[in-house]
């Protein structure tokens, strides 16, 4: 059974919301990518459309869009996603994971793209009340 923590950026007022999902919601984001577009129920936020816009892995390695599948890879970097470099045309090898979702992603990183009837902040709310 795979648990993420989802980050939910309301474009709207400019916060950011972390709710857990875990259980059937779960595994129904397992194999979506970045870029795709869910949703809303999946995280408790009923009406919205959410956008996937990136996420990390059990051990904290970020999520790039241009590596298919979900596989951890090394890549050699240059200031980008994953690798901030503090000279110029410095390059590294840095390990990425793939723009897939899997059972290893802990984090998923997500942006509203339409919003609902009632506020992002109001049902995230309710959700921890219940917890």
């Amino acid at each position: 059974m795979a648990d993420f923590r989802a980050n939910i950026n309301d474009t709207k007022d400019g916060k950011t919301y972390q709710t857990p999902v875990t259980g059937h919601h779960a595994n129904s984001l397992i194999g979506k990518k970045i870029g795709d577009v869910v949703d809303g129920i999946f995280v408790g936020l009923p009406g919205y459309k959410l956008e996937i816009s990136g996420g990390s892995d059990k051990d904290g390695f970020p999520m790039r869009k241009d590596l298919p599948g979900p596989r951890r890879k090394k890549l050699l970097m240059s200031k980008s996603i994953g690798f901030n470099s503090k000279k110029r045309g410095l390059r590294k090898r840095k390990n990425v994971r793939g723009n897939t979702i899997s059972p290893d992603t802990l984090q998923i990183n997500m942006k509203v793209t339409q919003h609902g009837m009632k506020p992002v902040a109001d049902l995230i709310k309710k959700e921890e009340k219940k917890a």
